[in-house]
């Protein structure tokens, strides 16, 4: 397995932990969700993220997980942990076997209790010693969720002091001008170059590509419409790559809700085929009747636009179920 590092491009999906209906992990449907993204060519995935429930599985599930994908894929992608233990001890006891397991590198969010630029970066310098220098980590920037706001400032640092951060995972709300920022940094030298790959389901995909961002590591429904978006932005198609992501963007906007968007998720990929179960893990949200009859007018119009837009061939690999 190879480690991730700067260069990383493209769309590396945050995959959902799919559950059966009596809450335990779904492993067959893990195989085929794996397959799934080993098709449609992404260059990795990240497990046990925030959208993959990390906190609702025990230590040893969390590495049996990354342990099943990472065989299933052989080789054939990146694998990204998220490493969200608060004890730098359990950490180095996950990141170990996650990387024995055949993890590309880990993806790590500050601690929720720091506060000022000087502890952020005394944490991450702190998570590299004690994983070690030949972890590559993916470093997320996501206050919304964790609380703690760094400054480009703050990241550049970080990405100076700590050679294991090769990817800054960035998700900041409204952040295109932080991104702006980090990739200003790196001009004429200023730090090394790290890939940026954006989150928060892709929401403003189109303008962070145009500031510098490389790809996308979030989940969403169709990941097969950010690789497409990414490719034409890549080839100099940018208008044509809005114009396809303009069509996904009632969806998207649907299930980027706070609360239920996992269960949308879900249930689209389960619509999909490719989980058998829409159930989150408890405590966690269902969707009610009504919450299905939207779901289904959404995507109804959905497959409508894409046709008028002369899409088909997008259509064909979107075949849902009922």
């Amino acid at each position: 397995m190879s480690l991730i590092d700067s260069s990383a491009c493209g769309v590396y999906p945050i995959s959902v932990t799919p559950f059966l209906d009596n809450g335990a992990v779904d492993f067959d449907s893990m195989d085929r969700l794996t397959d799934f993204f080993l098709e449609i060519g992404v260059p990795g995935v990240t497990l046990l993220g925030i959208l993959g429930e990390a906190n609702k599985l025990s230590v040893a599930g969390s590495r049996e997980l990354v342990t099943r994908v990472a065989k299933r894929a052989n080789g054939r992608m990146a694998i990204i942990a998220g490493a969200s233990q608060t004890g730098f001890d359990e950490m180095k006891s996950f990141v170990d076997s996650a990387m024995h397991a055949g993890a590309s590198g880990i993806m790590v969010a500050p601690a929720g209790n720091l506060k000022t630029e000087d502890q952020i970066i005394a944490y991450y310098e702190a998570v590299a010693s004690r994983i070690g220098v030949g972890v590559p980590i993916a470093l997320q920037d996501h206050p919304q969720a964790t609380g703690v706001y760094m400054s480009a400032a703050t990241i550049g640092a970080i990405v100076e002091r700590v050679p294991n951060v090769q990817i800054v995972k960035h998700e900041e709300g409204s952040g295109l001008r932080k991104l702006s920022k980090l990739r200003a940094q790196e001009k004429d030298g200023g730090r090394r170059r790290v890939s940026i790959l954006v989150g928060n389901s892709g929401l403003h995909l189109p303008q962070e590509l145009a500031r510098g961002a490389d790809g996308a590591n979030t989940g969403v429904a169709f990941p097969e419409m950010l690789i497409e978006v990414c490719k034409r932005f890549v080839a100099g198609e940018s208008e044509s790559g809005e114009n396809l992501y303009d069509i996904f963007l009632p969806l998207i906007r649907h299930e980027w809700q706070a609360g239920i968007g996992l269960a949308i998720r879900k249930e689209v990929f389960r619509r999909r085929g490719l989980i058998a179960c829409a159930r989150t893990r408890a405590p966690g949200p269902a969707l009610d009747a009504d919450d299905h009859a939207e779901l289904t007018g959404l995507l109804t119009r959905l497959m409508r636009r894409l046709a008028q837009a002369g899409e088909e061939g997008l259509i064909a690999t979107y075949k849902l179920q009922a």
